[in-house]
């Protein structure tokens, strides 16, 4: 079952957010300690206002808890969305890191998708994928968007089956990535 995400779910959520980006977390956040980057990103998770806010993930229900995550939003509000959690960061380690702008208006970006060990290769990252992209079109955005790593072809691979285009490469937070796009108006 795929529900909206809640506050109380941040101490499964994050250990969640970070198999998708446990690395560009700790850039963002100034630090290689791990207990202080869970910190930031569960009170960011708590937090209204913000990309990696509760408001924006979706979370896969299993038959023992949490199984999958997926985070997503407009991307045209990615600067306002943005802003909270570079504030937070910077008030908490100092940190003045200002990653490149990953998405664009008129784009359902989607920041973050993961699904826990053991629960992989069972169709619930492609479940998440579609509950989002359904939520997207509800909200009348024409088109969703991710990044996929130029280092991860099994993941881009999945996407394209799903219906997704590479649309350009950018350097992101040290990394090179696609940019992936799926038009909702034809899905």
């Amino acid at each position: 079952m795929i529900r909206p995400a809640t506050p109380n779910d941040a101490p499964v959520a994050v250990p969640l957010l970070f198999l998708a980006m446990e690395e560009i977390a700790r850039k963002l956040s100034g630090t290689n300690d791990m207990q202080v980057v869970t910190h930031i990103f569960e009170h960011l998770f708590r937090e209204r206002g913000n990309q990696y806010s509760y408001e924006n993930a979706l979370i896969f229900e299993g038959e023992k808890g949490p199984a999958g995550m997926i985070l997503g939003y407009d991307g045209g509000k990615l600067h306002d969305l943005r802003k909270p959690v570079l504030d937070y960061i910077r008030w908490q380690t100092g940190a003045g890191i200002c990653p490149e702008d990953e998405t664009q208006p008129g784009e359902f970006y989607l920041d973050s998708i993961a699904v826990a060990p053991g629960n992989q290769g069972k169709g619930i990252g492609s479940q998440l994928i579609g509950a989002a992209t359904q939520k997207a079109a509800t909200e009348g955005l024409p088109r969703a968007g991710l990044l996929v790593s130029t280092d991860n072809p099994a993941a881009q691979r999945l996407y394209e089956r799903m219906g997704f285009k590479v649309e350009y490469t950018i350097p992101f937070a040290g990394g090179r990535y696609h940019h992936l796009v799926k038009n909702l108006q034809e899905a």
